[in-house]
């Protein structure tokens, strides 16, 4: 039985990282929140790529949006802290003394009719830093951060 344990760990680490490490070579997950684009609905889900040469890519289950990084003229990054106060009421007044940080990317750009739009999308906190460096790389923009709480998660 002993023996049987590290096998078990092996197969477990074959079985999943792969399929972890494959969603994050091919972008980032992203949820659509809102914006200018009438072909999304809001809270969309899909993956955000920023890896493509000329083009930043949001892949949804129905949909895709592709932009030129030539025509993106602002990204910005900000955070909406929540205090838990649903959590403090109904476990422990503890939970007050939590936040929950929800991070926000907002892509604006010019579409083929010269009409600004815009994207807003909720990312996961461990993709942030990846997925701002990356746009910038790509756009030769700077990211526009809301706050300074903002700028540590994003910068540091």
């Amino acid at each position: 039985m002993r023996n049987l344990a590290p096998s078990a760990a092996l197969l477990v680490l074959f079985a999943f990282g792969p399929a972890r490490f494959a969603v994050a070579a091919e972008g980032f997950r992203a949820d659509y929140v809102g914006g200018t684009i009438a072909s999304l609905p809001t809270k969309t889900d899909g993956i955000l790529k920023t890896s493509g040469e000329d083009f930043l890519a949001f892949n949804a289950k129905k949909n895709q949006v592709q932009v030129s990084y030539a025509k993106i003229n602002l990204l910005e990054y900000g955070q909406k802290v929540d205090r838990r106060y649903l959590a403090a009421f109904f476990l422990s007044p503890l939970f007050l003394l939590s936040k929950s940080r929800q991070h926000f990317l907002t892509v604006g750009y010019v579409d083929d009719t010269g009409r600004q739009q815009a994207m807003v999308f909720q990312v996961p906190k461990g993709s942030v830093r990846a997925m701002l460096v990356s746009l910038e790389a790509r756009t030769g923009l700077k990211v526009q951060f809301q706050d300074g709480d903002a700028r540590k998660a994003g910068k540091g």
